[in-house]
């Protein structure tokens, strides 16, 4: 067996049959053979490193996000380098092409699709990027319809009875990344509600920070507007967790008098009984960092778009 055969196997290429490749792989195996990263780097002229551009780091979704990415390119021996944005100061660092981000051998972009800032809509690399959480039409996308999340809510919760209320998270950045999950998810919970004859009413609609304490305000906003029972959806599972809270607090009897329904699926939420809008965001992250693989691999067609549908999880909250 030739030595670039071998080469193409440990590198992982696609252009190996799978018989030649279980060969090589169960040689490798009886000899203990492990590849050397640092060599590779050498030979191969890469960094055999990834960017991974996101809002934050210390949330519960982007760890999981970051699981999943790290899973992928693990299996191909790259490794992961976070960029995380934080704040507008650190966002103005990377509308420059001299960011460290943009010279590792790709690059994947979580949630904001940074690219609208740049003429033509495309970052300042010739580097593969891919958008994961964030819906592109100039890069390979997988990402959430967070909109039809949004419906679902709201079909849900039409079928209880009583009155309608939803917690909108506000967005933090800045005003150029106005079109994210959030928008999304509540442009399709009021949209469903005005084609079902129940538009949402100004005074039915709260906007608070990602927090806990944020769907504790929100609930005692609602209880000066309507009595129970009432039905409130939270656009995150963190802010419906503060509706429950607050609900307890005063006594009031979740899933009959509070009926609370979250979005993310969080897996705190099953213990709590929290009914949500389930997304798959270990799988999200493993499908971005595939498309992103074989673009490193020369793949070579127009952006793809990977749709995710949310589950629909019913839990105490909302089982009346």
């Amino acid at each position: 067996m030739g030595i670039g055969t071998v080469s193409r196997v440990i590198n992982s290429s696609p252009a190996v049959r799978p018989q030649t490749r279980a060969r090589v792989q169960a040689v490798m195996e009886e000899l203990g053979y492990v590849p050397n990263p640092h060599a590779r780097r050498i030979a191969g002229g890469r960094s055999y490193t990834v960017s991974v551009l996101l809002p934050f780091v210390g949330t519960e979704f982007y760890l999981r996000l970051i699981e999943g990415i790290e899973e992928e390119l693990g299996e191909q021996r790259y490794d992961l380098a976070l960029f995380p944005l934080l704040s507008k100061k650190r966002l103005e660092r990377f509308l420059n092409s001299s960011a460290l981000a943009y010279h590792t051998d790709g690059l994947i972009v979580a949630s904001y699709d940074l690219a609208e800032r740049f003429p033509g809509g495309r970052l300042p690399t010739d580097r593969p990027v891919v958008m994961v959480d964030a819906r592109s039409h100039e890069y390979d996308s997988a990402f959430l319809d967070n909109e039809l999340g949004g419906r679902m809510a709201a079909e849900h919760l039409l079928g209880l009875g009583g009155p309608i209320f939803a917690v909108q998270i506000e967005e933090e950045l800045d005003q150029a990344f106005a079109n994210t999950v959030f928008s999304s998810r509540i442009g399709g919970f009021k949209a469903a509600l005005q084609e079902a004859g129940a538009p949402l009413a100004a005074e039915r609609l709260y906007k608070t920070r990602l927090s806990a304490e944020g769907g504790q305000i929100a609930l005692q906003r609602f209880l000066e507007v309507a009595s129970p029972p009432i039905n409130v959806f939270a656009a995150a599972d963190v802010v419906a967790l503060g509706v429950v809270e607050e609900a307890e607090r005063r006594g009031l009897r979740v899933g009959a008098e509070v009926r609370v329904l979250g979005f993310d699926g969080q897996p705190w939420t099953e213990e709590r009984g929290i009914s949500t809008l389930q997304q798959p965001v270990e799988e999200m992250g493993r499908e971005a960092a595939r498309m992103l693989i074989e673009r490193l691999q020369g793949a070579d067609y127009p952006p793809r778009q990977r749709r995710f549908e949310p589950c629909l999880l019913v839990r105490a909250s909302t089982r009346v």
